[in-house]
């Protein structure tokens, strides 16, 4: 895969291929092997995986939350399970990618 963001995608598209199994906290485990591996080998992170860190705030912001927990476990407390979670992700994820691209174009105005 030649990005994060397309990795993405293909997750997107057959979770349980890639996870295991439909699991927001299998895709958290996923990303820091993915994450972790690139490190091991001294490859430093791409833009879209710099830009990803946001993703983190961006979540606590937009459930109003001040806490120490991961993006996965403020998705899960505001879904019915990991299953629903991980689709939340998703959505919330497309959300966090549209809201940076505008404020990329409004910076070029």
């Amino acid at each position: 895969m030649s990005n994060l963001y397309e990795m993405l995608n293909r997750i997107k598209k057959r979770p349980a291929m890639y996870l295991g199994k439909n699991s927001i906290f299998s895709l958290q485990a996923f990303l820091a092997g993915y994450n972790g591996a690139k490190r091991e080998i001294g490859l430093s992170p791409t833009e879209q995986e710099q830009e990803f860190e946001y993703f983190l705030n961006w979540i606590r912001k937009r459930f109003k939350v001040e806490t120490n927990q991961s993006w996965a476990s403020i998705i899960l407390f505001y879904s019915a399970d990991e299953n629903k979670a991980l689709d939340t992700f998703f959505e919330l994820f497309d959300e966090f990618l549209a809201q940076r691209k505008n404020l990329e174009l409004e910076k070029q105005v």
